[in-house]
């Protein structure tokens, strides 16, 4: 015999808490026949059928303003969810919305090559794999010696570069790059902010004052 779960129980595993978004949810289960109104629960192998209607159906979402964007074009409905976690964009991380934003941003600017000088070596490997398959990477460790001539090669190659002076980098290393020229200023930002997010969001600030 199969055994059966609580409907808002296993809604809530899904963050369908809100109101709401448990109402709509609820709504589309009972219009596909794998609920009845007053039910409270669903056998296993109907939950496996509701669980693919909703995902068909809706995009779960958090209360983040570009995460509603990216649902509202995805071509299903937006079904708001908490905790954040849950959200199919961000999945909750501050980190992980400012990456995905990023990425869309450079589409949007065009920009395909991305220079970062700076970061320690954890954080430069975190970005180098959420990153590095979406867009040309290039990571320089800021505590490396470099020559100017590898600098001036960046400088030529990239569409953006980001200097992140809040983190482990010499001077020497960051001249080469803040120092390049006017030829270059227009595609180097540096950026004296900690944290991912406030990197990749000093990016953004740059790329839509830049067009």
């Amino acid at each position: 015999m199969s055994s059966d779960q609580d409907i808002d129980v296993w809604m809530a595993a899904r963050g369908i808490t809100l109101p709401e978004s448990r109402a709509r949810a609820r709504e589309l289960l009972e219009e596909a026949g794998l609920t009845r109104q007053g039910k409270q629960r669903m056998s296993e192998p109907k939950l496996l059928k509701a669980a693919e209607l909703l995902d068909a159906r809706f995009f779960s979402v958090c209360a983040d303003g570009a995460c509603l964007k990216v649902a509202q074009a995805s071509g299903r409905e937006p079904l708001r969810v908490e905790p954040r976690s849950h959200c199919a964009r961000c999945g909750g991380s501050a980190n992980r919305r400012a990456e995905v934003a990023f990425v869309e941003s450079c589409k949007r600017h065009g920009v395909r090559k991305v220079v970062i000088v700076g970061g320690s070596p954890a954080v430069r490997e975190e970005l180098e794999q959420k990153l590095g398959h979406q867009i040309d990477l290039r990571m320089v460790d800021g505590t490396e010696r470099r020559t100017s001539d590898r600098a001036r090669s960046d400088l030529d190659w990239a569409d953006l570069v980001l200097v992140w002076g809040a983190t482990e980098l010499h001077h020497k290393v960051s001249g080469h790059y803040t120092h390049g020229g006017p030829a270059y200023s227009h595609k180097v930002v540096h950026v004296v902010r900690r944290g991912v997010a406030a990197l990749l969001e000093e990016a953004m600030t740059h790329l839509e004052r830049a067009r």
